[in-house]
């Protein structure tokens, strides 16, 4: 790979949205650069290539950079071509995919930010909302194997990672409803945490519960 070829991912590892990046560029057998950004000290390189939000992740590709998670995803689909489509061909369906990733972005990340960040009534309110979003994308999976059918694709990528941090929430927040409100998720969660492109992209739950107990130690010296 020559140096103008060459894949760098800028990210952060706790980072769920990193974490979808690392899973696509997994998924389509990319090989690529990856790069740890301290972001209380963010690098000269994350600065220059997303000089809007200086926000992770970023990819790197061909001395250009494509930024926000979604849209990395959706890059590397159309890029490389190798292995299964992560996107729906058939246009409502790839429509539908993108509000589903937009939602989890959004509501799904929102919610459980109350929950990693809260106390008391707010952290609590937190979990109601992800007990809510997470019947709504049950009803969404129904008895498929995966979001879109037989094939673990954009949709699966964008949740998973918070899937992730809905099992350390058990941890320091006593989340245990979705496994009783939502078993057809937990069992897709599962399903997905056996794939090699996941397991080897997430952190590990462990990982993430230092993380939270890291960010919980500034916060109380903050």
């Amino acid at each position: 790979m020559t140096q103008e070829e060459e894949v760098v991912l800028l990210d952060y590892w706790p980072s769920p949205f990193g974490t979808m990046a690392r899973i696509a560029l997994v998924e389509k057998g990319v090989n690529y650069i990856h790069k740890f950004e301290d972001l209380s000290n963010k690098s000269h390189l994350l600065l220059e290539m997303n000089p809007v939000h200086h926000k992770i992740p970023v990819l790197v590709h061909k001395g250009k950079s494509i930024c926000e998670s979604n849209i990395i995803i959706q890059y590397i689909d159309e890029i490389w071509k190798n292995n299964s489509p992560l996107l729906p061909y058939e246009p409502y369906q790839r429509a539908k995919a993108r509000f589903l990733v937009d939602f989890i972005n959004k509501k799904v990340h929102g919610s459980s930010v109350k929950v990693w960040m809260g106390q008391n009534e707010e952290q609590e309110n937190g979990k109601k909302e992800l007990v809510e979003w997470s019947k709504f994308l049950e009803e969404e999976l129904g008895d498929k194997l995966y979001f879109g059918g037989d094939v673990f694709g954009f949709v699966d990528i964008a949740l998973v990672p918070f899937y992730n941090w809905f099992i350390v929430f058990k941890t320091f927040a006593n989340f245990n409803t979705i496994e009783v409100e939502c078993p057809k998720l937990v069992v897709w969660g599962e399903r997905c945490l056996n794939r090699d492109s996941v397991s080897k992209s997430l952190p590990t739950s462990d990982q993430v519960y230092q993380a939270y107990l890291d960010f919980k130690k500034g916060w109380s010296h903050g």
